[in-house]
């Protein structure tokens, strides 16, 4: 499934619940159904900066039966609706190759009322998290290219 259509499900799943304390709740739910980052990538180089949480993120590469390398990410939160946000961007970015992560358009936070829901912190970490992510999607291409 490509980014674009990921995102289309998000934003399809959102339009569903009209009150924002339901999409607070949906929010809270997809990060409670997130797989447990195992302890040994909560490091300091794995934490995010610009979180007001404690944001980690984690990634290995590997390449698919095409030979197309895809990043597969992991990641944890201490709190529960950054949790559910960074469950989020796992959902759209996982498994994707890093030229199509780094050049992604992540329409869905705006499109979902993201942006204008969270206070001012929480919308700095989110976009912290999405610099992270397409930071390390940068690295893997620029590997490649060696």
């Amino acid at each position: 499934m490509t980014i674009n259509e990921r995102q289309d499900e998000i934003i399809e799943e959102f339009e569903c619940l009209d009150d924002w304390m339901d999409k607070y709740q949906m929010l809270i739910d997809l990060g409670g159904e997130l797989e447990p980052l195992p302890e040994q990538y909560k490091t300091e180089q794995n934490l995010i900066d610009g979180c007001q949480s404690r944001v980690w993120v984690q990634c290995e590469t590997s390449s698919e039966e095409n030979g197309e390398k895809v990043m597969h990410l992991q990641a944890d939160s201490d709190a529960l609706i950054v949790k559910g946000i960074v469950a989020l961007l796992l959902r759209v970015l996982n498994d994707q190759r890093p030229e199509d992560v780094l050049n992604a358009d992540l329409y869905f936070i705006e499109r979902i009322g993201l942006h204008e829901h969270l206070s001012p912190t929480r919308s700095n970490g989110l976009l912290s998290m999405v610099k992270r992510i397409r930071t390390i999607a940068l690295e893997n291409v620029e590997q490649c290219a060696n």
